[in-house]
């Protein structure tokens, strides 16, 4: 290998990863058969995982130990902090030519360490007292220090310090709260570009800012007689849990509500409190949060209603330190049933990808699979056990398993690259992909090879990453790419239902909107809350689709729920040749206007006048087989749903 793939390769690595041991060899970069590619495929990223792969390493890569020099305090998100290291050279030592690297964490907001300045951010002063050793540290990338053995070798059990933060205006630590923010080290022994981690991460506490905002969360439907839970949660100005918060809590609501006046947080609460609720009698309620420190919030609405149909909130993808995100997967899940009060949470950490990729260090994927169970309460909080099949060449998507337990089919082994491959090896799993940030970044779906008709029935249509809907969509997706939008795919013929989820990074589930101009929650219209009920909802595409807020969007069409196949004949047969949708919309914000859109353009709208609640009925003429049609609602803040299509035979 020449130097410069080396290094390459190590850039690549500091946010893929892929530094740890050898799999089998590749194959082929292609993809079996004549599937193509996605059109914005990056195949230098599959190629230089691969390579890394199969890269032999020395027996001083990834050699010694490295530990903190006193027990780190916790630090409080966005602010600064020092940390003291110290390194211990392995039985092989580093050979001179050879080199040691800090990766302070990569993700998100961490200070890069650097030599030059300092009175800067970031200073970090390295030393060593081995004499005929000399050290040469530079700034690689984006929170990586490199430092090359000169002189001398560092023999074993010899010792560098490293102090990340030395200047008098420290390092800044991560923008979001996590209980185990890690630091690694690695050592490329003998200097050929390649490197290994070295031992365990060095971990750090960090803290949430002071409470800035409070968010207050209700079911979106409930009937008459009903008990349901009022959520409550404190944050600081970006989203983290403010789990120190402490005070009163004045509630307000109508009297159809059996509401208590005030609650009362104490330090135990760790930020968020629950409360059961009573509901009397029919209507359409809010209710309003006053805290001390000008804390104000209301609640998405909730619709009493005779026989409503139930709705689950749930966040179906979302990253976990582990791979690119933020906190463990115990932080996650906690954050989704606690604060985001989600019914369902899927963590979706990378098949590969991230500093230690899970499909080749299986201890991380037992942690997710092991939390995972320890969260599912079926009837109360529903979690599901997922992984991202993070594909460069045909576009993401994350795997859903709704049994307990599931493997993981890496998109960089040439036997799972494709998504037939993938598929292939799923089918007898209880388990869904869905295709995601389908119409451009970070990359597109490959829409040449058609949505497998029983593994997936559904599409996320919006996350972070924006709207992947149609080029008039609100808040369209980054780098989108020509007829490669959910739209232009209905178009094809392919029959998929909408769902919106996180793909949060900031440990977020559920709420990823509020430090995003987007984000994503999928409705599932579902009774029971249980995995098998949750996938037969999803199998149905009884679910719609919003970019953060919790609109309630009611669609049915002559009883046909939303995502139905309807019989054209069946409608004739009634007497309905020309049936009538009728829609409801409620939001938290004032509702702008409803779209309707039928194969491929919007063909009617309805102002609403910046009401929160937007109702019509429209009749839809001259129907013919192969025809699709949904809503899209949109609130005036920039908050919208989409309902599954119907499609029509």
């Amino acid at each position: 290998m020449t130097r410069g793939l080396a290094w390459k390769l190590q850039l690549l690595t500091l946010v893929l990863g892929a530094i740890g041991g050898c799999r089998s060899p590749r194959d082929s970069i292609s993809p079996p058969g004549s599937e193509g590619r996605s059109p914005s495929a990056r195949m230098e990223i599959v190629e230089a995982l691969r390579q890394d792969l199969e890269a032999p390493r020395h027996p001083a890569d990834g050699g010694g130990v490295a530990r903190f020099a006193a027990e780190p305090e916790p630090v409080i998100a966005g602010h600064p902090g020092r940390w003291t290291f110290v390194y211990q050279a392995g039985p092989e030592g580093i050979a001179p030519g050879g080199w040691l690297f800090l990766q302070a964490p990569p993700f998100w907001g961490w200070t890069t360490p650097q030599v030059q300045m300092p009175e800067a951010l970031g200073y970090t002063e390295v030393e060593c007292q081995v004499e005929g050793v000399s050290l040469h540290p530079m700034t690689i990338d984006q929170q990586l220090l490199g430092i090359e053995i000169q002189g001398e070798s560092l023999a074993a059990g010899e010792e560098i310090r490293v102090v990340y933060g030395a200047g008098p205006r420290g390092a800044i630590a991560d923008t979001y709260a996590e209980s185990r923010s890690c630091f690694y080290f690695a050592v490329d022994g003998d200097g050929d570009g390649i490197r290994s981690l070295v031992g365990n991460p060095l971990c750090v506490e960090v803290a949430p800012g002071p409470a800035t905002r409070m968010v207050m969360t209700m079911p979106s439907t409930a009937r008459p007689g009903d008990r349901v839970e009022l959520t409550v949660a404190m944050l600081d100005a970006v989203g983290n849990r403010a789990s120190d918060w402490a005070g009163p809590v004045t509630l307000e609501g109508p009297t159809e509500l059996g509401l208590p006046s005030e609650l009362l947080f104490q330090k135990d609460d760790a930020g968020a409190q629950k409360v059961a609720v009573e509901v009397h009698s029919p209507g359409l309620f809010e209710i309003t949060g006053v805290a001390t420190e000008g804390l104000i919030a209301k609640t998405n609405p909730i619709k009493v209603e005779v026989d409503i149909e139930r709705v689950l909130w749930a966040d179906l993808h979302g990253h976990s330190a582990l791979t690119d995100g933020t906190g463990t997967p115990k932080d996650y899940f906690r954050y989704a049933r606690d604060v985001a009060a989600l019914d369902v949470a899927a963590l979706t950490d990378h098949d590969h990808w991230g500093m230690q990729p899970l499909a080749i260090h299986p201890e991380l994927w037992e942690e997710i699979r092991r939390e995972t169970e320890l969260f599912h309460r079926p009837g109360n909080f529903v979690t599901l056990l997922g992984y991202e099949w993070t594909s460069w060449i045909h576009g993401h998507r994350h795997v859903l398993y709704f049994s307990g337990h599931g493997q993981i089919f890496s998109s960089v082994d040439p036997s799972f690259e494709s998504p037939v491959q993938l598929w292939d090896a799923l089918r007898q799993s209880d388990v869904l992909t869905f295709a995601h940030h389908s119409a451009g970044g970070p990359v597109a779906t490959n829409w040449q090879i058609p949505p497998d008709p029983e593994l997936e029935p559904i599409t996320e249509i919006v996350s972070v990453h924006g709207s992947s809907e149609a080029p008039d969509s609100p808040a369209v997706i980054f780098s989108p790419v020509a007829g490669n939008f959910v739209r232009d795919v209905l178009d094809k013929g392919y029959p998929l239902g909408f769902v919106g989820s996180g793909d949060s990074h900031d440990g977020h589930p559920g709420l990823s909107h509020l430090n995003a101009p987007s984000g994503g929650l999928a409705a599932i219209l579902s009774e029971d809350l249980s995995r098998a009920a949750v996938k037969e909802a999803l199998l149905a595409r009884r679910v719609y689709a919003t970019n953060g807020p919790r609109i309630l969007l009611r669609v049915e069409l002559e009883g046909y729920p939303t995502g139905a196949t309807v019989e054209l004949r069946s409608l004739e047969e009634r007497g309905l040749g020309d049936p009538t949708l009728q829609i409801e919309a409620i939001g938290p914000g004032a509702m702008g206007r409803l779209d309707l859109v039928r194969t491929g353009e919007v063909v009617e709208s309805v102002a609403c006048a910046d009401r929160a609640a937007c109702s019509a009925s429209l009749q839809i003429t001259d129907l013919r087989p192969g025809e699709y049609l949904y809503v899209r609602v949109e609130q005036t803040d920039g908050g919208a749903a989409w309902s599954s299509p119907f499609f029509f035979r």
